[in-house]
């Protein structure tokens, strides 16, 4: 057969072109620029667009960060300052979650500039109120999770846009065992994808609860992360899609122990499989995907530092030794950073 030399040519071209296209480089290198700094514990974040950021903290401060200009406020409740270590977003609100007891849960308005109309939506009281991660499916649909108060994990549904709240009975939710709780430590407790969720347990167990149906009805599913003790389990979880997701945790108390910290599924969180055993990172408190990576690259942060996966999270790159508690990615080359005493803008470079 013979081919015409230009057709050839073109043909070469055309072919390394799309190798071109089709070839994606991997992260090796982060720059980190603090763009706020304050005396609060910031363990939620928000990210309402690239130059926008919303954070909540403990000693009752909550905020906006619009390029590096801040508005603060602090939230009372008869007359006591809320430690806030969740939050969460729809297309014109801004919802901010107080942890122990009161559970308070205000709404408030943005247009992207200007705050109005806060108000309260939601309170609980009680010894063991904890609640610990809040996200939207969508601008309807939203879930907040907490800490038991009797034999489940606490689950509090919207349907109606944050406007009203309601607790989930315990007659419709998996049991929990004692001593088995979710961890406040980066808004990160709870993942959602499509009409799924799935919510990370720790301590005494550590499990994974899910949703297929926003909230309707649940299963769980064991882990091989390590647990046993108050501050062992999964701290973090993340779904790229309805199969794929990863778990990280470890055990606060030993942060540079790097087994059974690190797990991922490919059947939406029915079966876990630990990855880089032995190997670091260590503890980690948050991960996240990398947005449009089809599941492959993450990063895991935490007061230890910051790690990236390229491959599914089967081996890690260490980027920095700066620790934060929290992270959320804007595009696949920015996110934003929380941790003690600052929120810090990420860049990563690409080699």
């Amino acid at each position: 057969m013979k081919i015409h030399f230009a057709a050839f040519i073109l043909l070469l071209f055309l072919v390394s072109c799309n190798q071109k296209e089709n070839k994606k480089t991997s992260i090796n290198d982060v720059k980190i620029e603090t763009i706020y700094e304050d005396s609060i514990s910031i363990r939620a974040i928000e990210v309402w667009n690239d130059s926008t950021l919303w954070f909540a903290s403990d000693q009752g401060k909550f905020g906006v960060l619009i390029g590096k200009t801040p508005k603060i406020a602090q939230l009372r409740y008869n007359d006591s300052l809320l430690t806030l270590r969740s939050i969460a977003k729809t297309e014109s609100s801004i919802f901010i979650l107080s942890s122990g007891n009161p559970a308070v849960l205000y709404k408030t308005y943005f247009d992207g500039n200007e705050v109005s109309l806060m108000s309260d939506v939601y309170l609980e009281e009680g010894e063991k109120v904890f609640y610990d991660s809040m996200v939207f499916w969508d601008d309807l649909n939203g879930i907040a999770i907490g800490d038991p108060t009797e034999n489940c994990m606490s689950v509090l549904i919207t349907t109606n846009s944050g406007l009203t709240w309601k607790k989930i009975s315990c007659e419709s939710m998996p049991k929990t065992v004692d001593g088995e709780a979710a961890f406040a430590a980066s808004n990160t407790s709870v993942s959602v994808f499509g009409n799924h969720a799935w919510i990370a347990s720790g301590g005494k167990i550590a499990r994974v609860f899910h949703t297929a149906d926003l909230g309707k009805t649940w299963e769980v599913f064991d882990t091989p992360i390590i647990s046993g003790e108050s501050m062992t389990g999964i701290y973090s979880i993340a779904f790229a899609d309805e199969k794929n997701g990863i778990i990280f945790g470890g055990n606060w108390d030993a942060k540079q122990n790097n087994t059974g910290n690190k797990a991922v599924t490919k059947d939406g969180g029915k079966t876990w499989r630990l990855v880089s055993e032995g190997k670091n990172p260590g503890y980690r408190s948050c991960v996240q995907f990398l947005p449009n990576s089809k599941g492959k690259e993450m990063v895991a942060i935490g007061s230890e530092g910051i790690d990236y996966s390229a491959d599914g999270g089967e081996t890690w790159k260490n980027l920095s030794s700066e620790g934060f508690y929290t992270l959320r990615f804007v595009n696949d080359s920015l996110a934003f950073a929380a941790g003690k005493g600052r929120i810090s803008k990420l860049i990563f470079k690409r080699e």
